[in-house]
């Protein structure tokens, strides 16, 4: 368990003075952004050291079999898991030819900060390789809430004391090496490379150095497409090179920096899925997406992101006086909520929002609000409780006297989400056809209740 000494108590952030390894997947969630259609978990810019790598779009998935030892009647032959797709934040660095590695060398200080207006993690990094050499490192993350196919990071290394040689690898990667979800070899083996390349490209003539790869799903045939593109200052002699291979995009840059200078990377990142539409046009998609995140540039997104924040908090905050901590609880909860619904646009909400993979059988869950008489429920949650209901069903939608039901286990089959587009995972009313049938009468089942009757007409 993360204790609360090791973030501070501050209103409106949360601050990690320091990085533990040993909880390094919980601080991960918690630093986690999402817009409700793509998320990222706070995975170190570097990639390594990790928990758990995670870049999530809402209701891509994979099905995976589950095996009994036993079979029984009703029970399914698979399920569907979130699954990892191309991450786009890992930035690598070498110093000198040294890799920046916080496992390496000395860390002198280190600290990453989630601002809940700006919506923004921040990492502030001072450290020195094993040779000595000494820099510092700042990365800005976002997670567009106005661009929701767009995620960006600003990184700036500066050395501290001695004229050095960096070189900066920006990466797009497929079907990375996960931790292990079980000791069933059969269902590691579907996951453990869940994507199939099926384009790759770079390019770099006259404008924004970009790469872009394609891949599709084994099982559940969802095509995805993830792109980067890139804005460097800087010294003034600068080498670079992109290239893209079918699970890899690099794009890297070298030069000699000297004390008081920058070497300053603005990536962009843009996704975009589909199990309906063409390759050429889901790759338009994406490449038209990165063209308007350069049209509004960096400064303009964090722009766009504080004045949607803004909006959101003044319609949703909760002021307590007496006790800083609930009050940063209570923003940092309004906050994840914000972020699990804002762009899902009548898609369902995964359990864990995009923080991680949640449940495996059924992972996507009934999305339920509770308030007082008479508060405020901003749009954008109201948007985010509407997705969870969007789909009617035996498990989802206005019941007989018109209240809304729970849903359990639902993940969708097409992008373009509609009406009755949910496919049902686990049916509410579970057990053999007897007991179904006296569940629906509102009738005790058979045999359960029997016994408790006899021995209180025995007892009277």
């Amino acid at each position: 368990m993360i204790k609360q000494s090791a973030y501070g108590t501050e209103p409106w952030r949360l601050v990690e003075k320091e990085l533990d390894l040993d909880l390094l997947a919980q601080s991960e969630s918690i630093f986690a952004l999402s817009n409700g259609h793509l998320g990222l978990r706070g995975n170190l810019d570097e990639g390594d050291p990790h928990g758990l790598p995670g870049s999530y779009l809402n209701s891509v998935y994979e099905v995976r079999p589950l095996p009994y030892a036993e079979a029984g009647y009703g029970f399914p032959d698979d399920g569907q898991t979130a699954i990892n797709v191309t991450n786009g934040k890992i930035i690598r660095l070498l110093v000198d030819d040294e890799p920046f590695d916080i496992r390496y060398g000395t860390l002198h200080s280190h600290q990453r900060i989630l601002d809940l207006r700006a919506g923004t993690l921040t990492r502030e990094v001072d450290w020195s390789s094993p040779a000595g050499a000494r820099i510092k490192v700042t990365s800005v993350r976002i997670v567009s809430l106005t661009q929701r196919a767009i995620a960006a990071i600003s990184y700036t290394v500066e050395p501290v004391d001695a004229k050095l040689r960096l070189v900066l690898q920006s990466e797009l990667v497929t079907n990375e090496e996960l931790p292990r979800r079980g000791k069933d070899p059969r269902l590691s083996a579907v996951l453990e490379n869940p994507l199939v390349s099926e384009e790759s490209q770079c390019s770099s003539d006259g404008g924004p150095s970009r790469a872009l790869l394609v891949h599709r799903t084994r099982a559940s045939g969802l095509r995805i497409a993830a792109g980067m593109s890139h804005a460097i200052t800087g010294p003034e002699k600068m080498a670079n090179r992109i290239e893209a291979y079918p699970d890899l995009a690099r794009f890297t840059v070298a030069t000699q920096v000297a004390p008081g200078e920058q070497l300053h990377i603005d990536k962009f990142i843009g996704y975009g899925w589909s199990s309906t539409r063409t390759k050429p046009a889901l790759i338009d998609q994406v490449v038209g997406a990165l063209a308007a995140a350069h049209l509004t540039g960096w400064d303009g997104l964090l722009a766009e992101q504080r004045a949607y924040l803004d909006e959101f908090w003044d319609g949703a905050d909760v002021e307590l006086d007496g006790d800083a901590e609930i009050q940063q609880a209570v923003r940092f909860g309004l906050f994840h909520i914000l972020q699990a619904g804002a762009r899902a646009e009548y898609r369902p909400i995964a359990a864990k929002g995009l923080t991680g993979t949640g449940l495996r059988r059924a992972h996507v869950l009934g999305y339920r609000i509770l308030r007082a008489p008479g508060a405020h429920v901003h749009p954008a949650v109201r948007r985010g409780r509407r997705a969870a209901l969007a789909a009617p069903g035996p498990g989802r939608g206005p019941t007989a006297r018109g209240r809304p039901r729970p849903g359990r286990g639902r993940v969708p089959v097409a992008d373009d989400p509609r009406p009755g587009d949910l496919r049902l995972l686990a049916r509410r009313y579970r057990g053999v056809p007897h007991q179904r049938r006296h569940r629906r009468r509102g009738a005790p089942l058979p045999g359960r209740d029997r016994g408790r009757r006899v021995r209180a007409e025995g007892r009277a």
